[in-house]
């Protein structure tokens, strides 16, 4: 899977959640995904959810607490993907 093609992903995951549509339409792995996006905590889990479901992964609590941004959680998936 290419680095666009896990963005796409990962922007359909986060779209319910957003609250920036402009950073949201302009999200690059630099993008953080409560400063920029403005993700509270509590849908941030959702989105750990949702990406366990739409890749099939499990992520572990240290996981979770490093995937603040887009980059760390491509980090994640990718890492997670290749153990599986």
């Amino acid at each position: 899977m290419t680095q666009q093609e896990l963005i796409n992903k990962l922007k359909t995951i986060v779209k319910p959640y957003i609250q920036n549509e402009m950073a949201f339409q302009n999200m690059t792995p630099e993008t953080d995904f409560i400063n920029d996006l403005k993700i509270n905590s509590a849908n941030l889990v959702d989105v750990v959810l949702d990406i366990e479901d739409e890749f099939d992964i499990e992520m572990d609590t240290q996981s979770m607490e490093k995937m603040l941004d887009v980059k760390s959680a491509m980090d994640i998936i990718n890492t997670k993907l290749k153990n599986i």
